[in-house]
């Protein structure tokens, strides 16, 4: 078995588990959150998508922060102990960081790499760095984003020769809808 598929074989069932946990917002998530970035670098460094691997790095600090923002919630502020939606006045300060973060690495993958999808590798890469935000503050749209970044990432990694991890955004897209709807639901019942 080549290095490539055990990655794949391993970050499929981490992502797998940390997908069953975000669902159920567990705080366990953030700790495979931690452990799952080092798998996807390999791989994605492996099949040259030096944005997504990058990327890892920012898993990493936004697991720690998710973690402590979620642990301390209930203690420090009720705002984020709680699914919410997100806030209107913030969603353009959001759009920004999305189209700057895109930029900036789109402009690192075309000067500095020889990415073959710079333009697709900084979208989802930009994405993920929004989405990752939404879900630390449990702002319930973070599985809306979530799922644009998935569908795009199935075409890339398949494009890409990794399908199984192709496999796995399949199954990210299915949970990101499911995830949405519990969500929701979960939000109703604490409005009440």
């Amino acid at each position: 078995m080549d290095a490539k598929l055990i990655l794949q074989i391993v970050g499929v069932a981490l992502g797998l588990l940390y997908l069953w946990l975000e669902y159920r917002a567990d705080i366990r998530l953030w700790i495979v959150g931690l452990i799952m970035p080092v798998v996807h670098g390999a791989l994605y460094f492996k099949a040259g998508l030096y944005a997504d691997c990058s990327m890892q790095v920012y898993y990493v600090l936004a697991g720690l922060y998710g973690l402590a923002v979620w642990r301390n919630a209930p203690k420090k502020n009720k705002e984020h102990a709680r699914i919410a939606h997100t806030p209107a006045a913030k969603i353009p300060y959001i759009a920004a960081a999305y189209l700057l973060a895109h930029a900036v690495i789109y402009f690192v993958l075309v000067r500095f790499t020889d990415s073959t999808v710079p333009f697709w590798d900084s979208f989802t890469t930009a994405l993920s760095i929004v989405a990752m935000w939404l879900l630390s503050r449990k702002y319930m749209e973070q599985w809306l984003v979530w799922l644009v970044v998935d569908i795009t990432t199935v075409a890339l990694y398949i494009y890409k020769g990794i399908p199984l991890t192709a496999g796995l955004y399949v199954v990210y897209s299915a949970l990101a809808v499911v995830g949405y709807l519990k969500w929701r639901r979960e939000y109703r019942k604490m409005a009440r």
